[in-house]
């Protein structure tokens, strides 16, 4: 890609950016939230056009006016924020537009084998007849791997592909990505994790504010060399002081069972609770039961047998909007999908929750203070470091990491008791993680108690007071958020 240009009005997302990948490499590009990353990746796999410069494949020039015609041509990408049809199967997601599609039927035996094939080479373990709609979020990860590797491609764009990984998971992920250079296809390769940025890259290109800071060889740099590059400052260390709380607990479960014969949808037997001014972190392989207690503990489903209660009550009704009203707040685990509404304004989802009292609307939400949301949102934007050219743009045009924080922002600010926390820096860069990670600490020692699910188990060790390991569906142990026997949660991950 040479000279590189894309201007969306008078704004550049990419400004004369040069990126040279070699066959058989896997080159890294690094950079913050908004720093020009996919907008470029979305060039390249024809979703947009530049506004100047050219792209040149194999020595040639080529014009990529759509992602049918990148595949064609060998390119193939991951997106962070999954492609996948909801309503079909694991199976027919994979084989959806792909090779060999033309006719009236399908050999649905010969792609199951060669899906089959490809997903035990690559170590990539899913359920082909699965809806997607009942996999976890690390399992439709693997399947959009699949999906790409089976649609053949020489050139392969990782949009973040080990998010929803674990550690063992991220492991196969860079098996796979060496045989694949081995057999000399080229990986570009976009990530935050520094340890695996300097893990798997050959090469390896900062971006900031839509340029090119510099490309350097992995074994000529370092973490924090990269990281003051990629932010232009001196990033410091982070270290949180660990609390041991003996304030009432907001939130407890007794012996909860959901669907407890299921390993990886399920609850089984689930006791824990959350205190005052505490960090929960539940650490677990990713579709172990995780998603099923947010959602009990924020009453999007109720729990077959055992009891939950807030503040000492039992709770009878699961419900939502009741659960708000008691003061549970919750960053969900698909910002996309379940935290925001993307056609909607920054503004709009900012006070999503809010539109029916009297600071937001007349009569009940029939009539709303347009001006009053209006100063509220700037202000949110402010507070919270949300960059957008204004409030009123659609919240889906902002990068990742913004739209984290107008999400922390609506339910921080609603004055929560329990914060629910679902893979709450999932996909962002060092900096918004470090700001995500200070809004929260600063909301528990304002004494908001907060469950804190995540698959990175660095960021369990981090921020958390107390750490409780599920491994299908159960709870197998306990430990302190101090000084944590990181040997002992690895095995109780595994189920030991």
């Amino acid at each position: 890609m040479e000279h590189i240009s894309k201007r969306f009005g008078d704004f550049y997302a990419n400004r004369d950016v040069d990126l040279s990948v070699a066959r058989g490499e896997v080159h890294t590009l690094l950079g913050e939230n908004g720093a020009g990353k996919s907008t470029l990746m979305n060039i390249l796999i024809g979703l947009y056009q530049p506004t100047e410069g050219k792209i040149f494949l194999n020595g040639k020039e080529v014009r990529i006016e759509s992602p049918s015609q990148a595949v064609a041509l060998g390119i193939g990408m991951v997106y962070q924020h999954f492609m996948l049809v909801e309503a079909m199967t694991v199976f027919e997601n994979i084989i959806l537009g792909g090779r060999n599609s033309s006719g009236i039927f399908i050999d649905r035996e010969a792609r199951r084998k060669e899906i089959l094939e490809l997903s035990e080479r690559y170590g990539l373990d899913v359920e082909l007849d699965k809806l997607i709609t009942e996999i976890s979020v690390g399992a439709q990860q693997r399947v959009e791997i699949l999906k790409a590797l089976y649609h053949g491609a020489e050139l392969l764009i990782l949009d973040e592909p080990s998010a929803a990984l674990t550690d063992i998971e991220v492991e196969g992920l860079f098996a796979i990505m060496r045989k694949l250079i081995g057999e000399g296809k080229s990986i570009i390769f976009i990530s935050h994790k520094m340890r695996e940025v300097l893990h798997i890259s050959d090469r390896i290109t900062i971006l900031r504010a839509g340029q090119v800071v510099t490309t350097v060889d992995r074994a000529e740099t370092d973490g924090q060399a990269l990281a003051s590059m990629m932010i232009g400052r001196e990033l410091s260390g982070s270290h949180y002081e660990k609390r041991v709380s003996k304030d009432r607990p907001v939130v407890r479960l007794d012996r909860v069972d959901y669907d407890k014969a299921s390993k990886h949808n399920g609850l089984n037997g689930v006791s824990l609770e959350v205190r005052q001014g505490e960090i929960v972190g539940i650490a677990g392989v990713d579709g172990n039961g995780q998603t099923q207690l947010a959602q009990l503990v924020t009453g999007v489903i109720a729990p077959q047998s055992g009891a939950i209660s807030f503040d000492e009550k039992h709770v009878a009704v699961f419900d939502p909007s009741a659960f708000i009203e008691s003061g549970v707040a919750h960053v969900p685990e698909d910002r996309n999908l379940q935290g925001l509404i993307g056609s909607m304004s920054v503004a709009d989802n900012l006070v999503l929750k809010s539109t029916g009292t009297s600071a937001f609307s007349k009569w009940r939400g029939l009539l709303l203070k347009k001006n009053a949301i209006g100063d509220y949102s700037r202000k949110m934007a402010q507070r919270y470091d949300i960059r957008c050219t204004s409030v009123d743009q659609d919240v889906r045009s902002l990068s990742g990491g913004n739209q984290q924080k107008v999400i922390l922002a609506r339910e921080l600010e609603s004055d929560p008791s329990l914060l629910v926390a679902a893979h709450p820096t999932r996909g962002l860069d060092i900096g918004a993680t470090r700001f995500v990670h200070d809004q929260m600490i600063a909301a528990r020692d304002r004494g908001v108690g907060i469950l804190l699910i995540s698959a990175d188990f660095d960021e369990i060790l981090e921020m958390s007071d107390r750490i409780l390991v599920i491994f299908e569906g159960q709870i197998m142990g306990e430990f302190s958020g101090e000084n944590p026997p990181i040997e002992e949660i690895s095995l109780a991950m595994t189920g030991r």
